[in-house]
């Protein structure tokens, strides 16, 4: 594999390529993150007039429903993409995105997962599961298990399994998963609101993302963090203008 500043390049400029292509608009900026188990990818400035005008007009749901079809269009095209350009084997693809920040998030899993990006304090690794449960037991259940992973001093990820309760598997059975997906993403985030993440983490949030597959009863949670000092001035990954 290519060395890593150079896999994080052409990562971040092949996803503004695809972008730009089937969104009419690249990103300003891009982000990419790459462990040995994901690869994430931020960006900025990802908003096309026409949902500028949207967003505007409080239509984001609009918005949002239009992202996730293109991008349940586009995986596996990006999934070979990232493939060809940057050696990535990818499996899953994930995407959220802030249209008020115009932000979005991006997230890879490998199909060879290793364990990798552990954390150091057991302790500190205990609290937080047990804040991320508690959120989760506030939105709808206690989930079967959950696993976190430091992607970056400011990247921290979070898969739960078994998370779904009964009237959700009904929706999803009855083809409401992009009706479900826009009720629990604003149910997740004010839900982590109520639990102690920052306290625990001893660190900012800037930005989460969620993203689920409902077939494997699995969801994603991306942190980014806000820098410990003022040498950190990214959240990890190459920078593209």
């Amino acid at each position: 594999m290519p060395k890593e500043k150079t896999v994080q390049a052409e990562v971040g400029g092949y996803i503004s390529g695809v972008f730009r292509k089937h969104f009419g608009k690249g990103p300003t900026s891009v982000y990419v993150t790459i462990n040995r188990s994901f690869v994430t990818i931020h960006f900025r400035g990802l908003l096309a007039p026409t949902e500028r005008l949207l967003v505007k007009q409080n239509e984001l749901k609009r918005v949002l429903e239009i992202r996730d079809l293109m991008m349940v269009d586009l995986k596996q095209e990006i999934i070979q993409g990232l493939k060809e350009v940057a050696a990535l084997e990818v499996k899953e693809l994930y995407a959220d995105w802030d249209l008020i920040k115009e932000t979005g998030l991006v997230i890879g899993v490998m199909k060879d997962e290793q364990e990798d990006g552990k954390w150091t304090d057991d302790a500190v690794e205990q609290a937080f599961t047990k804040e991320m449960e508690e959120a989760s037991r506030k939105a709808e259940k206690v989930p079967g298990r959950v696993e976190s992973y430091w992607l970056s001093d400011r990247v921290l990820l979070v898969r739960r399994s078994e998370i779904l309760v009964q009237i959700e598997k009904e929706l999803i059975k009855n083809g409401y998963e992009e009706e479900l997906k826009l009720c629990k993403r604003p149910l997740e985030h004010r839900m982590l609101g109520e639990v102690r993440v920052e306290a625990v983490l001893n660190r900012r949030v800037s930005e989460t993302f969620f993203d689920w597959n409902f077939d494997a009863d699995v969801g994603y949670i991306v942190f980014l963090l806000e820098p410990k000092g003022p040498e950190e001035a990214k959240p990890g990954g190459q920078v593209l203008n």
